[in-house]
């Protein structure tokens, strides 16, 4: 809808009142026909039918932006290096040729390298010698090390972390890596392969467990993020948490705050009231009394049922009361083990994850921007404006970021206030401004915290492993199918983050040799390696 345009002399009182009405009118309007249209797609699912597609536009219409040019004219990553320097050479064979002249002298060997990939079906009959004992009784001859794995059975190591491997890190349907099995002349049933893949995997999940403890004492932030991951035919979640030294996969049947603190404290519950629990409970406005009848007799509590137990005795059952109690409780637990209180949580801005010290995302802050859709031209060129002045504060943060300066402060500080503090006149863009000076200190956590991105793109990227999974498996069906996909996709990105191959640890560890150490370890020297240069906080 295109307005005529109003001449200064013009703009009375009422002609603002009536255009900033229209305004609020348009922007209305757009959001009922969004409302509409999802309502009409959720009918259409109901039904049995699609619903209309969401067509994204050509990347070829959109110019191209020239990639810029390294000295001497090259694009980046076109410089020649050798491709095969660093290749560990398992076999060299040396060829000549057959009738040569007399005459011929032979001058030198030129190397050229083939790369190839040997699968093949092996199967080792063992002849294990019994002996009869001189004292009654009988011995039999051992397994070499490292031919079974660790849980037992007739299928080799090699196989067993082929399977894993094959499943959790190419992404594979067990129909599928079956009947690939089967292609190799592997005699498996489809029983037997889901037991390898959920079954004896103990020692896997204890080690995730160790990488949570570990990474939360050593590290001064981490990401998080959740997405839908479906279970036994229901909607469920999947709270991802990381940073460069690890990444960290739980499901469940729901995200809360709540959940998040459970997650946070791993398989052990640990309710704690003390100064945290306290100062979190204020905040949150609980009501005195309970407070004071929390705070008599015991303090600490092990276990949901312990937990459980004691509520019941003080005859606490208010929903809302049971949510904060118990949530104060946790949060308590988290900083009686160890973990600082000035741990800093960045995420998108979801509440359950306002935990802590909250960063939040200048990414998600801006784009409700990106996602309007202009009334007119006027329109069009505010939203253009405010984009642009977001990221040239952004790129000056990221500045910041990389050489941290104390008389920066007060200088990106006002530059951020003159920014939120602008009045467009569209209820659309002005809505965005408020949500942003409502978290100031969240967007602005840089300034004390250079450490900390700006954004959270890195946690992004590490759940998408489960969006991908859930768009070929759908979901997973039993407890423990979905505790092991959680498992090998936290040991799977936390093995890329340390710099470890994802098949030399599943080798390792399903031949029972322990030659790589524990993942925990490994995160705590890469932690320490890092320290200097991740803990630069500026004094307040």
């Amino acid at each position: 809808m295109e307005l005529p345009e109003v001449r200064p002399e013009d703009r009375t009182r009422l002609v603002e009142a009536l255009l900033a009405l229209v305004r609020q009118l348009l922007d209305r309007v757009a959001e009922l026909e969004q409302t509409n249209q999802q309502l009409r797609d959720e009918i259409a699912r109901l039904k049995g039918q699609k619903p209309r597609p969401d067509i994204k536009p050509s990347m070829l219409e959109a110019a191209q932006p020239k990639p810029q040019q390294q000295e001497g004219g090259k694009r980046p990553g076109s410089a020649k290096r050798p491709k095969t320097a660093e290749l560990t050479i398992h076999r060299e064979v040396p060829l000549h040729i057959q009738d040569l002249p007399a005459a011929a002298k032979f001058r030198c060997y030129e190397a050229y390298v083939v790369q190839e990939l040997v699968i093949e079906n092996k199967n080792t009959r063992y002849l294990r010698a019994r002996y009869d004992l001189p004292g009654g009784g009988s011995t039999l001859a051992p397994f070499p090390q490292g031919v079974l794995p660790v849980e037992g059975g007739h299928f080799g190591a090699n196989l067993i972390a082929y399977i894993l491997d094959q499943y959790h890190q190419g992404q594979v349907t067990e129909p599928l890596l079956l009947e690939q099995l089967w292609e190799y002349g592997i005699d498996i049933s489809s029983g037997q392969l889901h037991r390898i893949l959920t079954e004896h995997k103990d020692h896997f999940h204890q080690e995730k467990g160790e990488i949570l403890a570990a990474a939360l004492a050593e590290s001064s932030y981490i990401g998080t993020d959740d997405t839908g991951a479906r279970h036994q035919g229901k909607n469920g979640f999947c709270t991802a948490l990381g940073n460069d030294l690890f990444a960290y996969f739980e499901s469940s049947d729901s995200k809360s705050r709540l959940n998040f603190l459970r997650v946070l404290q791993g398989s052990q519950r640990d309710y704690v009231i003390n100064e945290t629990t306290l100062a979190y409970w204020e905040r949150q406005k609980l009501a005195e009394a309970l407070v004071e009848q929390l705070t008599q007799g015991t303090q600490e509590f092990v276990g949901e049922q312990a937990w459980q137990e004691r509520l019941a005795i003080l005859g606490i059952r208010d929903e809302r009361h049971v949510r904060i109690i118990t949530e104060g409780a946790l949060l308590g637990g988290l900083v009686a083990r160890g973990i600082s209180p000035e741990l800093v949580v960045l995420s998108d801005g979801a509440p359950q994850f306002v935990v802590f010290v909250h960063a939040g995302c200048w990414i998600h802050a801006e784009r409700p921007l990106a996602k309007l859709v202009p009334h007119n031209e006027q329109h069009r060129a505010e939203i253009e404006k405010i984009r642009s002045q977001i990221w040239e504060l952004y790129k000056d943060l990221k500045a910041y970021r990389a050489k941290p300066e104390e008389s920066q402060r007060s200088c990106l500080e006002a530059r951020f206030d003159a920014l939120v503090e602008q009045r467009t006149g569209y209820p659309s863009i002005d809505g965005v401004l408020k949500e942003m000076r409502e978290h100031k200190a969240d967007l602005l956590r840089v300034l004390q915290r250079p450490e900390v991105p700006l954004h959270n793109n890195a946690e992004e990227s590490d759940i998408r492993e489960f969006v991908k999974r859930r768009k070929i498996s759908g979901g997973t069906r039993s407890d423990a199918g979905r505790r092991c996909r959680d498992t090998f996709a936290s040991l799977k990105k936390t093995c890329r983050k340390l710099g470890l191959r994802f098949w030399d640890y599943l080798q390792d560890r399903v031949r029972g040799l322990g030659k790589i150490p524990r993942l925990a370890d490994l995160l705590r020297q890469k932690a320490r390696r890092l320290a200097p240069s991740n803990r630069q906080a500026v004094p307040a």
